[in-house]
């Protein structure tokens, strides 16, 4: 787990993060969860998963683990026991964030390109259990970050603060995990995401060509396909979310590639002059900010998203101008 550094501009900016992006993916749970955007079922399933996921990420990595390390040095979460259960915590629910957007990007790769597949994959009980299947392995995989950690004091018998043990530089077994995870993630969802992209944007396009084909549309003609003006609204809602997951994480992943074959160890302290500094920090900053990206896009993309939004904002002020009626 990442120690949280400190200065005034982390002082200021994972407050103010943690005070949009938790509001944000609450109103994205309550919203997607009434089932009137327009979406269907399988759809919205993964939407509000995605939206948990990320509640949690926020949760767990900013509030638990930053904001608490910057303005809260000393709690409960400072024995050895309580952080490393965070870090079981934060790995589990960044892990499950990261690959229920594959598992998303997938389903609507199957939707879009594999038709005969359609029925048989993109339904609410396949998406249910996909969902759970991601978010126990998740966890189970991130077990081991709990037995990673070593008490940093011993005063009085109580176990003060996380170190990660000398063992886990040195044992054979460790390596092999830290590079398991850095695989599983980002790096192989990373890929995953860029390439079920490209196939499903290549498909779009094919039949969109030969659909325009059979329809035998001339140049003149300005007539609009629903076919067509549906596919378009998946594919810019898929964009959307998996586009904005690879601009965000882009940053991390240079980060860890640089670290595992040109540094060898992540940048320790807070310096603001070095290079290695500002990346590896940014790259921690702009990854975290994928979790709350996904109700502006919603926002951005789903007209009916944004009427219910509208209704939300509008309830409180309508409730108090009945009562004062009455």
């Amino acid at each position: 787990m990442h120690n949280p550094v400190t200065g005034p501009v982390f002082a200021i900016y994972y407050p103010v993060f943690a005070a949009f992006a938790v509001p944000a993916n609450l109103v994205a749970i309550v919203i997607l969860s009434r089932g009137r955007c327009g979406l269907s079922r399988c759809i919205t399933l993964y939407l509000v998963s995605m939206a948990v996921s990320d509640l949690l990420v926020v949760i767990t990595a900013v509030i638990l683990n930053r904001i608490r390390g910057i303005y809260f040095q000393l709690s409960f979460l400072t024995h050895t026991t309580g952080c490393s259960i965070t870090a079981v915590l934060t790995y589990t629910s960044r892990d499950s964030s990261v690959w229920l957007t594959v598992a998303f990007t997938f389903d609507r790769f199957v939707a879009i390109c594999w038709q005969k597949l359609k029925n048989k994959y993109c339904n609410e009980k396949t998406a249910a259990a996909v969902i759970g299947t991601v978010c126990a392995f998740s966890f189970l995989r991130n077990i081991p970050c709990y037995f990673m950690y070593e008490p940093l004091y011993i005063i009085g018998n109580v176990h003060w603060f996380c170190s990660i043990r000398s063992a886990f530089y040195t044992s054979t077994g460790w390596a092999a995990y830290e590079w398991l995870d850095r695989i599983l993630t980002p790096c192989l969802p990373f890929l995953l995401i860029f390439v079920l992209n490209a196939l499903t944007i290549r498909s779009i396009l094919a039949a969109n060509r030969a659909r325009r084909r059979l329809c035998g549309k001339s140049k003149g003609e300005n007539r609009s396909d629903p076919e067509v003006e549906n596919r378009k609204k998946s594919i810019v809602l898929l964009l959307s979310i998996s586009g904005s997951f690879l601009m965000l994480w882009v940053t991390y992943v240079v980060n860890v590639f640089y670290v595992r074959f040109a540094s060898g160890s992540y940048f320790a302290g807070s310096n603001f002059n070095d290079p290695r500094f500002i990346l590896q920090e940014s790259g921690y900053m702009l990854q975290l900010w994928s979790c709350c990206t996904n109700t502006c896009i919603y926002v951005g993309t789903q007209r009916k998203f944004r009427e219910e939004l509208k209704k939300a904002v509008i309830y409180p002020f309508d409730l108090i101008r009945k009562l004062s009626k009455n």
